[in-house]
């Protein structure tokens, strides 16, 4: 701003606007220059700033239990496992009478390192054939399935580091080092990869609604970043090196790897500003399916559009549509709602926002243009006041929010078209308001804008609010991350997002993850786990 020509001339209203203004712009540069160091502090691969804690919109807006009844606590509860019946003899003088048993039951835990020698017969058949009695089911390299399913399930469900798995198992016995552990952990998992996937595809296929977030990831040295995708039935992880849109869309394809143009996808193009040319030359051409990334690239070319140096690049919406147009093809988020923070690469198909989070706190976008987030409370919250006036007009917009959050859920509960006009007109009036606090009615601006998304919730009243159910999910990758670093191969990426989310998925569908390994890995008498993507099926199918 530019200085006034003479401060002596003001009046002591002037003075008093003008410093309010200046305190004002003075807390958008400190919030602005924390971003940025934060940023700074990111790529150098240093520690951020610490989680702020919740402000409890969502748990503040329950309602009370009736008669102050509290949630089940901890108490008795019944082993999953048989329990061993065993008499114990009790030495009583001559003449007593039985009265029966008292029950008193102890739950234990047995941990032996065995080692086995198999003979394996070898025989030769009258043609010259050796034959080699086979080993027994289960067993692959020197190391047996049980051992196998306490390394992953240490690891993944236990977050328990490499080193100190080695250490253990060297405890109990176990000749074994650290290299053969991470063989444990990596080779021949095939089979939980091709699950992970399949339970991906099962619930696209199947979801009405799906949450999503993201966070940091170290991979061979570099920076990346976790996607996670779910909902009440599934979870999965996919670590990249970007988070774009096009990184977004191609995880949504859950492996596959063409690309379609058909009618998903030139609406996607039109949505994205593509030139009307430009989606004509596609529409046009009789191919519209293409088998990978090169074919696709070759198709852009050969129509000219690689060349266009225009503004957005055609070549990216392009791509993001035919990408679009796989997700679609096959099947995914037929007629479902993403629900995100309003990061700007998950905005695709029908997107809603999310009006609380209990856990990553995002600072407040300030006038350097960009878009707020869809924690309104939060972000009505987080604002810095300087004047009584500001701070009553602060609190009453936080109140206002907090009612209408309620209501909100009331809405989902028992919908109605009635109550469904109200609760927009309501919006409007909150969020349209002017409070003579200008950071504050830039705020409600935004969030006045992020109408459509915020208020997905009216007609579609069985998403979530808020995406705490991600919050929750990529909690435990954060952990890992911090307790086991990054990880060096592709091999070790793709693991690792593998069995977090089985373990997650197998926790939603009411399966021990310990049972799902055993039956996986093949130990005799496991309890057979059927596939979780059959069972995600089930769960998605109307009653």
């Amino acid at each position: 701003m530019s200085q006034p020509d003479d401060l002596a001339r003001m009046s002591r209203a002037e003075l008093e606007a003008l410093v309010i203004r200046l305190f004002g712009e003075l807390s958008e540069l400190k919030l602005l220059v924390a971003e940025q160091r934060d940023e700074i502090a990111r790529l150098k691969g240093q520690k951020g700033r610490p989680d702020i804690k919740p402000s409890g919109m969502d748990k503040g807006t329950m309602p009370n239990p009736p008669g102050g009844v509290r949630g089940r606590g901890r108490g008795k509860f019944a082993p999953r496992v048989s329990v061993d019946d065993r008499v114990v003899k009790a030495e009583v003088p001559a003449g007593s009478r039985f009265r029966g048993y008292e029950t008193f039951v102890v739950q234990d835990l047995v941990l032996q390192a065995q080692a086995i020698r198999y003979r394996r017969e070898r025989w030769t058949t009258p043609d010259g054939r050796t034959v080699l009695a086979p080993l027994p089911n289960g067993i692959a390299g020197h190391f047996g399935p049980e051992l196998r399913r306490f390394v992953l399930q240490q690891h993944h469900h236990g977050q328990v580091t490499v080193e100190r798995i080695t250490t253990q198992l060297r405890a109990f016995g176990i000749s074994i080092s650290k290299r053969q552990v991470m063989r444990l952990l990596i080779d021949r998992q095939g089979e939980f990869l091709a699950e992970s996937r399949e339970v991906l595809r099962a619930g696209l296929q199947t979801a009405s609604w799906i949450t999503v977030d993201d966070t940091g990831a170290r991979h061979a040295g570099n920076n990346g970043f976790c996607t996670q995708i779910g909902n009440d039935d599934f979870t999965w992880f996919g670590t990249r090196a970007s988070k774009s849109r096009l990184n977004f869309l191609d995880l949504l394809r859950a492996g596959h790897i063409d690309y379609v143009v058909n009618e998903a996808a030139l609406a996607y193009m039109r949505s994205r500003a593509l030139a009307g040319p430009v989606i004509s030359r596609l529409a046009a051409e009789p191919q519209t399916c293409f088998g990978d990334h090169t074919a696709w690239l070759v198709h852009l070319q050969r129509l000219g559009i690689s060349d266009l140096q225009v503004t957005p690049n055609p070549v990216r919406i392009a791509t993001e549509g035919a990408l679009w147009g796989a997700v679609t093809a096959h099947g995914f988020l037929q007629d479902a709602v993403i629900v995100s923070d309003d990061a700007g690469q998950f905005a695709v198909g029908e997107h809603a926002l999310c009006w609380a989070e209990p856990a990553k706190v995002p600072a407040l976008r300030s006038s350097v243009g960009r878009q707020a987030e869809g924690h309104a409370e939060r972000l009505v919250h987080k604002l810095d006041t300087f004047t009584a006036l500001h701070r009553a007009a602060q609190q009453r917009i936080r109140a206002l929010i907090w009612w209408f959050y309620a209501d909100l859920k009331a809405h989902c509960a028992a919908p109605t078209t009635r109550r469904r006009g109200e609760m927009r007109a309501r919006f409007d009036r909150i969020f349209g308001r002017r409070t003579g606090f200008a950071t504050l009615d830039r705020l409600l601006e935004r969030l006045h804008a992020n109408k459509p998304e915020l208020l997905m919730v009216l007609d579609r009243p069985d998403i979530p609010l808020h995406t705490n159910g991600s919050e929750r999910d990529i909690r435990c990758y954060v952990i890992k991350r911090k307790i086991s670093g990054g990880t060096r191969s592709d091999a070790g990426r793709d693991c690792r997002d593998a069995f977090l989310g089985l373990m997650h998925t197998c926790a939603k569908l009411g399966i021990a993850f310990w049972e799902y390994l055993g039956d996986r890995i093949g130990i005799i008498g496991q309890t057979q786990v059927p596939e979780l993507a059959d069972l995600i099926r089930c769960r998605g199918q109307p009653a």
